[in-house]
C-alpha cells in the first residue's frame, strides 16, 4: 500500500470517528431538547416548584444557579488570576513549582463528588456554614480554580517574548508590563476560559448536594435585604440549585407531572450550557480580531 493510500484511509478513519462522534452529541442533544422544550414557558421559569401537584416550575432553582454562578466567580477569578500569574512569571523553575503544578493537576481530575464531601467535611461542619450557596460556591471554587490557573498560565505563556522583553527594556516595572501589556494580550485566552468554567458552574450537581443543600426556603423577591432569611440575595441560606432540582425529581419528585417538569429544566439547563459555550468562542473570536487590528 502507497504512502498515498495511507494518507487516505487514515483520514477516512478519523473523519468517519469524528462523524460518529458528533451523531452520537447530536442525538442527544436533540432527544432532551425535543422531549423538553415543549414543557418551557414563562410560567415555568419563574413559578415555585410544586411537591405533590401539579404545574409546578423552576423559578428560584433558576435564580439560585445563577446567584451561585455569580457568587463562585467572584472568589475563583481573583484567586486563578493571581495564581495563575504567579506560576507564569514569578515561580522559579523547580521541584517546588513542578510540585504545584503536580497538585493543580491533581486537583482538576477530582471527581466532583469527592469535592461536595471534602466541602461537607470542612466547610459545611468544620467551619459551620451550614447548607448555604456560600458553602456551595466554596466548595465549586476548589472545583473550578485548578482549571481558572492554567488557562491563566497558558494565556500569559502565549504572550509574545518580544514584546514583554521590550517593555522591561524601556525601564518599566515588572508588574507594569504584565498589567499593562500581558494581561491585555492573553485576556482573550483568560476571558474564554473564564466563561467555559461558569458553564462548569451552572451545570454542576454532585458538589452541590452536600454544600448547598437539596431545599430552598420561600422566597420573598421583593425583600432585598441580604440578611434576611428568606431574601433571594441571602448568601447564608441553603439553596437548591437547577441541576440538584433535577436529580431530586427524577430520583423522589411525587408530582404527577414530574417528568415533565424534569425534561423541561433538562432542557433549559442544557440551553444555558450552551449558550455559556458559545458565548465563550464569540468573545475569544472577537477580542482576537481586536486585538490582530490593533496589532
Amino acid at each position: 500500500m502507497s504512502a498515498k493510500t495511507k494518507d487516505k484511509v487514515a483520514t477516512a478513519v478519523i473523519v468517519t470517528l469524528a462523524g460518529i462522534i458528533v451523531l452520537i452529541m447530536a442525538g442527544l442533544l436533540g432527544f432532551i431538547l425535543v422531549r423538553g422544550l415543549g414543557h418551557v414557558s414563562f410560567h415555568f421559569l419563574t413559578s415555585a416548584p410544586q411537591t405533590i401537584k401539579e404545574g409546578g416550575g423552576i423559578g428560584p432553582q433558576l435564580f439560585n444557579s445563577l446567584f451561585l454562578l455569580v457568587l463562585t466567580m467572584i472568589i475563583t477569578v481573583p484567586l486563578g488570576l493571581g495564581a495563575g500569574i504567579y506560576m507564569s512569571e514569578y515561580a522559579k523553575p523547580g521541584k517546588i513549582t513542578d510540585t504545584i503544578r503536580l497538585i493543580v493537576e491533581v486537583l482538576s481530575s477530582f471527581p466532583s463528588i469527592v469535592v461536595g464531601l471534602f466541602g461537607l467535611l470542612v466547610i459545611v461542619n468544620t467551619f459551620g456554614l451550614g447548607f448555604s450557596l456560600f458553602s456551595g460556591a466554596l466548595a465549586l471554587t476548589v472545583f473550578n480554580l485548578p482549571l481558572m490557573v492554567r488557562i491563566t498560565e497558558q494565556g500569559m505563556s502565549g504572550v509574545p517574548a518580544a514584546q514583554k522583553e521590550a517593555s522591561l527594556a524601556l525601564g518599566i516595572s515588572k508588574w507594569k508590563t504584565i498589567k499593562s501589556i500581558m494581561l491585555p494580550i492573553s485576556m482573550p485566552v483568560i476571558l474564554t476560559g473564564t466563561i467555559l468554567a461558569a458553564g462548569r458552574v451552572f451545570g454542576e450537581a454532585a458538589a452541590l448536594l452536600f454544600t448547598a443543600g437539596m431545599s430552598s426556603p420561600r422566597l420573598d423577591f421583593t425583600n432585598w435585604n441580604p440578611l434576611s432569611p428568606t431574601s433571594p440575595l441571602n448568601p447564608f441560606r441553603p439553596a437548591e440549585t437547577l441541576a440538584v432540582h433535577i436529580w431530586k425529581i427524577n430520583s423522589e419528585g411525587l408530582a404527577p407531572d414530574a417528568p415533565q417538569i424534569a425534561a423541561g429544566a433538562s432542557a433549559v439547563l442544557i440551553l444555558t450550557v450552551l449558550i455559556f459555550n458559545l458565548l465563550a468562542r464569540w468573545v475569544g473570536r472577537l477580542m482576537l480580531k481586536k486585538f490582530t487590528a490593533a496589532k
